[in-house]
């Protein structure tokens, strides 16, 4: 839009601005599109804008800025006839209580100051799928300002379209560019850079943000499989693009830069982070107070208060008195008094009139007519219920009055009749809430009236009886129609008693935690309260009120019902409904009825505004009062101004406008008296919101965006007192500049909360103090839970209330305050119908503030995040508070109150529990927290001198543990004789040729495959002769063995040990995933050298297809030679190796880092292990073991192919693959065979935990018993599960598993086998450890259930002839047993080193033959596992006599997260993560560039996906003292798991770094 239709809306006709309001109007609500909008409102225009010669207008319409237009004037130019205007506009919400213009303006103005400081918030992922709110739009430019549009924005916008369009031509380029700018310079200015970008970098990067092109050329992507289920695709083991130990690949992904770290990256996401840590690097506002101070045992919070902060000055208030209530000769002794007296003798006067939906008149009630119906309901209540002996009611009974809004009549009839018959009305609104259930409860009723229409709505159960609600007990219905009514007998009267203390109704009000509670009122109380409102509002006979309120409650209630009896007054009651429809229709009802006072609220106000063309002819003449009852809402005041500058024309006088106070304890508060006309109108306070945010009232001088301006609520109610308490602790009289509780005292009030004693005592019984703490007089007051003070002339002021109180970081804000401001942001394009709620949750010691609006249906994406953005900088600004989370949810899905409304507590408890369902989302946690511990500085090692000294830091012991010493064993074995595992099965081949060594099953768990000892040697020699043959090798050489599991991979492994050759196993390609499995082949192939490969007929045309060439280049495979068809040749002589020390095999594994390594095990090394596993687990010819693991690498190839050879015991493999067909396999062979014991992998339990948990009858129905089983193992190299195994244990319990059966091993890269549980020894044992003090590497152990408690499991024992030391990795020195250190090993199963390219000795020297760095006489040669744990020494026994000591696995160094100083498990994380929602499937963690990412796996809907942003953010932060960076949501069976079952933390990375993930959505946290 350009300058002057800006600068001269305030100068054109009235019609024209008011058909220009209207248009606007018509636009927020969605009646018209925007482009009917624009076409009206030029022709609007047209007239008045001088046309520049020559243009073609159309480039100025598309450069209009995105806002309403009247706020578009600049902020200065705003005179005040223009800002007039603003008021009239309506602002396009409809419940638009909080609109102001003063602070519109502020807003403008602080987001005007913003511009300045550049700040780029990366915008969220999201999936297009996802939300179907979101049209596709079209690339858009960041808008480049917000008030004014000067020639040089649009021609920057011209520049940037231009930009943005050569570049989409050569994305590649342009990307790299944005990036390379983006990270130099911080000009990466998002959605709110207002400024010129630096250099055409910045600009793009600018673009670049804003835009999110989808037509990028995006990296293949390797992680999804071609599985279409959502099940997680087969285990693989991806090694990363070319990071191996020792070596470089020189190759790259294409279409990707490396970033420092060499970590291949892709554009989109790498700018949202680079964007993300620029706009972390801001300064941050200083924080409110000092940081924790991490005292190691607990964070102690030592709050520092702000020196500067203002501090109350004035001396102690006095309590304020309202004028007497004076006694007026005729006022009756009680108001069913009244009543009769009316009755009886003005019957024919109107008491109250009921409209139609249209808003026409539809029914008056008669005094006489509410008379005779009240008395005959009373009758019925008392007489016709129950029995004559038995009566339903008694006096002083509660019963529930169930009417709908729009029968004020009946209502009417049934509230008096109650009052007559002496039980109490408790009004409730429509039936449903539970929290309604507890009022009730709690008030003991038994009984509802309802009308006919009412109770037929109900909804009722099949045999017609009505649904017993949630939480509600059970009722007794009544229907209170007249055609149901006895009548009295002549006879009968009802007792009227003078008002006393006994209860007279009941009304309920909703706590901030949302719980229902009844507010007691006493008849006494009752008729004060009317004669004081008689006397306030000067009422007298036969006046006509308008009421647009509740009438069930608050001041709809007290004036419409209640006070109105009393005075005679005619009630004309406009519903809500009404409103609805025709929001005229209560000023139309002023009009017509000539009424004196009219009740309203601020949102009448505005929706008579809005309607206001409709009726040119309307006069407010007849008003002496317009009771505003919300005018204790801070915004009230411009309602009210804009209200009288609009209808004053209209006959309205301006003093006849009448805030006033209320709540339901207190009931009326304070209300401006009528004044007289021609006196000077009250004046407003402009208060300071930095001095309110401290509770002090300062008058706003500085900057007038932070101010306040409220208008007072009048005086003091007649016969009231009034003091202000501090709104926490004692209630302690507060300064006269001091913003406190408004308490009343006087005979109008609440007398309690019914059935609630202790919290009414807090409430209905204060007597202030004080500030030495002595009580002031001895009169109790009544607490309102309203703030504010009383000013000048003892005019009460309220400022806001005690449910909308966000204390954050020791200052006070109000809720209200907050959703203003979000509404004047430009809300108009992206709130529906204004909903905003404002709430505080408390995370990490403190409470935090939450924003949530509903988003308007045709809200675009771009729109909603500029929103957001600017509401966070406003607030900021504004308000000088961060905000935690702001959300927006789709539209009309918060919950509502009864009347529309939004119900704050439930919105609260759906968020905290994940169930609130945003569309949008930003989180702030790195602004808000501002109260993390300080990041530890690392102390500097431990010297050799202090251990000299001998205070080895904390710890009473080093911690070093061993298994049993080999020498002192005594095993008279025969094997031992033999150096070499060749030279053992050639004599078994020959000593028992018959005994079965292996047994393969298939998924049915029949016997495929076996081999006896024979068999074996003979299928070996015939293998070794094909590979001198065939491949002609020489001994030394290396060979690949590709085998799927079983006997065929054995036979071959010795084959190439007759021949001198070093076999190599490794996994098969999968067919169906072979451009994720083939290149991990491809790598172990070329990694190893390897001459040759032995593999299947099948598996020889994979790697040669057309399929494989699409993944590698198939030509340069070494020799291939497939072993199905051997000829039957013998061997010449069988290879011998020269010394033990000589190489037997090479072990190739990925790691869970995505390193891919090769370790070198000798001949010696393979007996060593062998003999200490046969010992460990006693393994003789006569036993059967189960094996259902990987036979690939590790400890699972030694179990599956070395240590039935040297033991000679019977193994039955079972491959792991084939529990994928049948779940039952591995227990019911265990069952089947009475298998002692049996070794699995984590996946092979999980999956059974999983699919077999809830079918163990079945299980038993198929006499599956596994009492036979002594020992299950868990071949690991990680942490043991222990919440796994513990529920492994429990759901077989019940078929024979013994609780003591399950453990787990431990091995890693430089030692397969470090611990096994074994069959003797003790039993493995677990402690609990303090999480807070392993981040410190120390080791705390807890109580069971101490907060932050780790449960650690010990991985077994260790093998014989294998010491352990836990060792600092930093300084290599000995670590005391309380200490967590690196796990170094000795050993003789020891791997000799790494087999790299360059056999690169130095990496290989230190982690196989390393020394302490002190503390060590002997130099023992350790080989460093890269795993963290601790020693303890337990209470058991060993099987050397002497105490056991436990080594406890924390988890892998690589893996660990090095953060704020401290180190943390992934695990640890993930687990905490998990636990936060049910439709988190699995979860991962790692980090980029110091941000902590997390991926979680989404087993719900989309929808959840955004719940999950807060409570992850939540749980991170309250568990472990870290901030989430991003977090990303993505499909299940995403994070890929290798088929060890442990997470590829590092390949995930990568994969989401070259934005391979497709997720769902991302966040960026703030």
């Amino acid at each position: 839009m350009s300058e002057p239709v800006a600068a001269g809306v305030s100068s054109l006709p009235r019609e024209v601005r008011e058909q220009l309001a209207e248009l606007e109007l018509e636009l927020s609500e969605g009646d018209i599109t925007q482009k009917g909008y624009e076409k009206k409102r030029a022709k609007l225009l047209a007239p008045y804008v001088p046309q520049p010669q020559g243009v073609d207008p159309a480039p100025q319409k598309e450069s209009r800025t995105p806002m309403p237009v009247p706020a578009a004037a600049p902020a200065s130019a705003s005179s005040s006839s223009s800002s007039k205007f603003h008021r009239a506009r309506s602002g396009g919400a409809r419940d638009e209580r909080y609109r102001s213009d003063i602070h519109t303006e502020a807003v403008q103005a602080a987001l005007a100051k913003h511009k300045e400081q550049k700040m780029a918030l990366p915008m969220p992922t999201k999936r297009r799928s996802t939300f179907v709110q979101s049209p596709a739009d079209a690339c858009t430019p960041p808008d480049t300002s917000s008030a004014s549009e000067d020639e040089g924005s649009l021609r920057r916008q011209a520049a940037l379209s231009a930009a943005l369009h050569q570049s989409l031509q050569n994305a590649e380029s342009w990307i790299n560019r944005s990036i390379q700018g983006s990270s130099t310079s911080s000009s990466a200015s998002s959605t709110l850079s207002h400024g010129e970008g630096k250099g055409t970098s910045g600009s793009l990067a600018d673009v670049f943000a804003n835009t999110r092109i989808e037509n990028v050329s995006v990296p293949p992507d390797v992680t999804a499989t071609t599985s279409c289920s959502s099940a997680r695709p087969a285990a693989i083991d991806l090694p990363p693009a070319g990071i191996v130990k020792g070596m470089h690949k020189g190759s790259n992904r294409s279409s990707l830069m490396d970033t420092a770290d060499g970590v291949p990256v892709s554009s989109r996401v790498s700018t949202k982070i680079q964007q993300l840590l620029n706009t972390l690097k801001r300064p941050k506002r200083p924080p409110l107070k000092e940081f924790f101070v991490d005292d190691f045992e607990e964070i102690v919070e030592v709050p520092q208060p702000d020196p500067n902060q203002p501090k109350p000055e004035g001396r102690q208030m006095m309590p304020v008195k309202g004028e007497p209530l004076g006694v007026v000769c005729n006022w009756p002794p009680a108001l069913e008094a009244a009543l009769q007296r009316w009755g009886t003798t003005q019957a024919k006067c109107p008491c109250l009139t009921a409209l139609d939906v249209t808003g026409k008149p539809v029914y008056t009630l008669t005094y006489g007519k509410l008379w005779s119906r009240s008395l005959k309901l009373a009758y019925t209540l008392l007489n016709k219920l129950g029995t004559k002996n038995e009566p339903v009611l008694k006096p002083g009974d509660r019963v529930a009055l169930v009417y709908p809004n729009n029968d004020p009549v009946m209502f009417m009839v049934a509230f008096y009749g109650c009052l007559l018959a002496e039980v109490i009305p408790v009004p409730i609104e429509d039936a449903g809430g539970q929290q309604i259930g507890f009022l009730l409860g709690s008030c003991g009723i038994a009984l509802a009236l309802t009308t006919e229409v009412c109770l037929k709505g109900l909804p009722k159960t099949q045999n017609g009886e009505i649904v017993q609600f949630k939480g509600w007990p059970r009722l007794k219905w009544v229907v209170t129609d007249s055609k149901y009514l006895s009548k009295s007998p002549k006879d009968w009267q009802p007792n009227i008693s003078a008002a006393g203390t006994e209860p007279a109704y009941i009304e309920y009000k909703t706590s901030k935690e949302g719980s229902v509670m009844g507010v007691t009122v006493s008849r006494v109380a009752m008729l004060s309260h009317c004669q004081a409102l008689s006397q306030a509002c000067n009422y007298s006979e036969g006046e006509t009120i308008v009421n647009v309120l509740d009438f069930k409650k608050d001041a709809g209630l007290w004036h419409g019902i209640l006070t109105n009896v009393m005075n005679k007054l005619h009630t004309i009651s406009v519903p809500y409904s009404v409103m609805k429809t025709c929001p005229l229709s209560w000023v139309q009802r002023v009009h017509a009825h000539k009424a004196k006072v009219a009740l309203v609220k601020c949102r009448d106000l505005h929706w008579a505004m809005m309607a206001h063309r409709d009726q040119r002819d309307v006069s407010l003449s007849s008003l002496r009062m317009l009771i505003v009852t919300d005018g204790a809402n801070p915004w009230s005041v411009s309602s009210c101004d804009a209200f009288l500058s609009l209808f004053q024309s209209h006959g309205l006088k301006p003093e006849a406008i009448c805030p006033c106070a209320t709540s339901p304890e207190a009931m009326t508060i304070a209300i401006r008296r009528p004044g007289v006309p021609g006196a000077s109108l009250p004046g407003r306070a402009i208060l300071s919101m930095n001095g309110l945010s401290f509770g002090v009232i300062r008058v706003n001088t500085e900057d007038k965006n932070s101010a306040l301006t409220v208008q007072d609520v009048g005086h003091v109610m007649p016969g009231g007192m009034m003091c202000i308490v501090k709104p926490d602790g004692p209630p302690q009289l507060c300064k006269t500049d001091e913003i406190g509780e408004i308490c009343v005292s006087s005979r109008a009030g609440g007398m309690m909360y019914y059935g609630l004693a202790g919290v009414t005592k807090n409430t209905f019984e204060v007597i202030p103090v004080n500030a030495a703490g002595s009580p002031v007089g001895d009169v109790p007051f009544v607490r309102s839970g309203l703030l504010g003070f009383v000013g000048p002339g003892s005019l009460v002021f309220v400022v806001g209330k005690m449910d909308g109180l966000l204390m954050v970081s020791g200052r006070r804000h109000n809720a209200d305050d907050i959703v203003a401001t979000g509404l004047a942001v430009e809300s108009i394009k992206t709130v529906y119908r204004g909903r905003i709620a404002v709430f505080s949750v408390s995370v990490f010691y403190d409470e935090r503030i939450v924003v949530v609006a509903e988003q308007r249906p045709d809200a675009s994406e771009e729109d909603s995040f500029q929103w957001m953005s600017r509401v966070l900088q406003a607030i900021d600004s504004i308000h000088q508070v961060g905000v935690y989370c702001l959300a927006l949810v789709p539209a009309n899905t918060l919950p509502k109150t009864p009347l529309g409304g939004i119900h704050i507590s439930q919105t609260k408890q759906h968020f905290l529990e994940g169930s609130l369902h945003p569309c949008n989302i930003l989180m702030c946690p790195h602004t808000c927290v501002t109260n993390l511990p300080k990041p530890r500085q690392k102390q500097p090692g431990v010297g050799p001198a202090s251990v000299m000294v001998g205070n080895l830091v904390a710890g009473k012991r080093i911690a070093q543990a061993s298994g049993r010493d080999l020498g002192q064993i005594e095993d008279n074995d025969l094997v031992k004789k033999h150096q070499f595992l060749t030279e053992v099965l050639q004599w078994r081949a020959q000593a028992t040729p018959d005994h079965p060594l292996f047994l393969l099953l298939n998924a049915k768990g029949t016997t495929v495959c076996t081999a006896t000892c024979l068999q074996l040697h003979k299928k070996a020699e015939r293998i070794a002769s094909v590979l001198c043959d065939k491949g002609h090798l020489n001994a030394g050489d290396n060979v690949v063995l590709l085998y799927p599991p079983g006997i065929e991979l054995i036979t071959a492994f010795y084959g190439c040990l007759y021949a001198g050759c070093i076999p190599v196993t490794v996994r098969p390609p999968h067919a169906q995933s072979l451009t994720a499995t083939l290149p991990t082949v491809r790598m172990i192939v070329e990694v190893s050298k390897a001459a040759c490969i032995l593999t299947t007929q099948t598996l020889m045309r994979l790697l040669r297809s057309r399929e494989a060439a699409a993944a590698v280049d198939v030509k340069t495979w070494p020799t291939i030679i497939d072993t199905d068809d051997l000829p039957r040749k013998r061997l010449a002589q069988i290879y011998k190796p020269p010394t033990p020390e000589m190489l037997a095999y090479l072990d190739f594994s990925v790691s869970t880092t995505g390193m891919l390594t090769g370790v070198k095990m000798s001949h010696a090394a393979v007996s060593g292990l062998c003999r200490a596993i046969k010992l460990q687990c006693e393994l003789y010819s006569s036993r059967q073991i189960a094996i259902c693991l990987d036979p690939y690498c590790g400890l699972g190839f030694v179990l599956w192919c070395l240590c039935s050879v040297y033991s000679g015991h019977q193994s039955i493999l079972i491959p792991p693959m084939e529990l994928e067909s049948n779940l039952f396999l591995w227990l019911s062979t265990v069952s089947q065979y009475k298998i002692r014991d049996t070794f699995c992998s984590y996946s092979v339990m999980e999956l059974c935990t999983k699919g077999l948990g809830n079918q163990v009858e079945i299980l038993k129905a198929r006499g599956i018993n596994l009492s036979c089983v002594r020992t299950c193992v868990v071949v690991a190299e990680e942490r043991p599960r222990v919440s796994l195994t513990h529920s492994f244990s429990k759901l077989f319990k019940d078929i024979g598993l013994s609780s003591r059966a399950v453990s787990t091993t431990f091995g890693s890269r430089v030692n397969v086998a470090i611990c096994l549980q074994g069959t003797s020894g003790p039993d493995p044992t677990t402690v609990y450890v303090d999480l807070k003090s392993l981040r410190h590497d120390r080791v705390r152990l807890v109580e069971r259930g101490a907060p932050q408690s780790l449960l650690l499991s010990e991985s077994g024992k260790i093998l014989p002839g294998v010491k352990v030391v836990i060792v600092n990795p930093e300084t290599k020195g000995p670590l005391g047993d309380s200490h967590l250190g690196e796990i170094w090993v000795n050993s003789p199963h020891t791997a000799s080193g790494y087999y790299t390219i360059y056999d690169n000795e130095t990496l290989q020297a230190d982690h196989f033959n390393t020394r302490l760095s002190f503390g060590d006489a002997a130099q023992t040669l350790w080989a460093r596992t890269g795993y963290l744990g601790f020693v303890r020494r337990t209470e058991l026994t060993a099987a050397s006599g002497e105490r056991h000591d436990a080594l406890y696995v924390v988890g892998a160094l690589d893996e660990t997260l090095e953060l704020r100083g401290l180190r943390y498990h992934p695990i640890d994380i993930e687990t905490s993560v998990s636990r936060t929602h049910r439709s988190i499937a699995e979860c991962a963690v790692f980090t980029w560039t110091n941000l902590l990412v997390v991926v979680v796996e989404l087993c719900g809907c989309e929808q959840e996906a955004l719940d999950l942003v807060p409570l992850v953010t939540n749980v991170v932060l309250e568990e472990h003292y870290l901030i989430v960076g991003v977090v990303v949501v993505v499909d299940p069976g995403v994070i890929p798991i290798n088929s060890r079952g442990e997470k590829q933390r590092m390949h995930l990375r990568d994969s989401f770094l070259a934005d391979q993930l497709d997720p769902i959505y991302v966040a960026y946290n703030m």
